[in-house]
């Protein structure tokens, strides 16, 4: 069993960026095609990565350069452990440090544009990271345990048991890919007015790291997603594209929100859902 959770690490290490990239490439021809353009190429985000690994490294700060790598391998620290099968208390705890170590790079420049976005990164951070700490506990009360490998072997599937949760991971998932009405700290597709928000002051390779990073944690998430139909896993897969193409809707279709609206909504509508439902579970128990 080890053996077989350590070569679908592997596996998931080496393809995930792959999907993810090509993710984004939907994301992008989608958004165009609602919007009434042709759009860019479906392998752009690989074109735009390439493009950026081979400029030359410039940085701001060493910090920043520092900051960026953390960002990248805390996020994949946090992708091996969910494919390893393990805790997802742990999992969410480290891509929460990942979360801080793209916000402090941002703050260890001078730009006050890269200020800003850092200060909302950190609010976005506030909003998601108690839903996905709170869906882990949840779940648990379900299936009775934290671990991935023990809720793939769940024979029941979470979503029929856990709806208000799921809907308060969809509003994670917003968040975590930068969508509208969530975009506050930096837009996936860059319409704002804080510039680039957290990303402003970095360029060429180290840019190209965050979006490898972004491309791990949105497989990452979307996986998670997957967990809440897990037998079969295919239903589950479904279930995450689903959730996926639904924020691309949401995103065009919806004007971005203050911070504090975010909040609200997040705590308001995301945590307290999940409240609903897990003492619903104990009612129902």
């Amino acid at each position: 069993m080890i053996w077989n959770n350590l070569f679908a690490a592997v596996l998931a290490l080496v393809f995930a960026p792959l999907i993810g990239g090509l993710l984004v490439g939907i994301d992008r021809k989608i958004t165009a095609r609602l919007q009434g353009r042709m759009g860019p190429p479906l392998l752009q985000p690989f074109y735009d990565f390439f493009k950026l690994a081979n400029k030359a490294k410039v940085v701001t700060t060493r910090g920043n350069m520092i900051w960026a790598w953390s960002y990248l391998l805390l996020t994949m620290t946090a992708f091996t452990l969910f494919f390893l099968g393990q805790d997802l208390v742990v999992i969410f705890l480290m891509l929460a440090f990942a979360g801080g170590a793209l916000a402090y790079g941002a703050l260890s420049v001078r730009s006050p544009y890269s200020h800003f976005g850092a200060q909302r990164e950190l609010i976005q951070m506030l909003s998601y990271e108690p839903i996905l700490l709170l869906t882990a506990v949840a779940i648990a009360l379900q299936a009775k345990t934290f671990t991935v490998e023990g809720i793939l072997g769940f024979e029941n599937p979470l979503l029929p048991a856990l709806p208000l949760v799921f809907v308060a991971v969809t509003i994670a998932l917003g968040i975590k890919m930068r969508k509208s009405p969530f975009d506050i700290a930096a837009s996936e597709h860059a319409h704002q007015e804080l510039v680039r928000g957290v990303y402003t002051e970095y360029a060429g390779p180290y840019l190209a790291l965050i979006h490898l990073a972004h491309w791990y944690e949105l497989i990452l998430i979307l996986a998670f997603i997957a967990l809440f139909w897990a037998q079969p896993l295919w239903i589950g897969i479904a279930v995450a594209l689903a959730a996926f193409l639904l924020e691309l809707f949401i995103d065009n279709l919806a004007a971005r929100l203050r911070w504090s609206w975010m909040v609200a909504v997040s705590w308001g509508l995301g945590v307290g859902f999940i409240m609903l439902n897990m003492a619903l579970l104990q009612w129902l128990a």
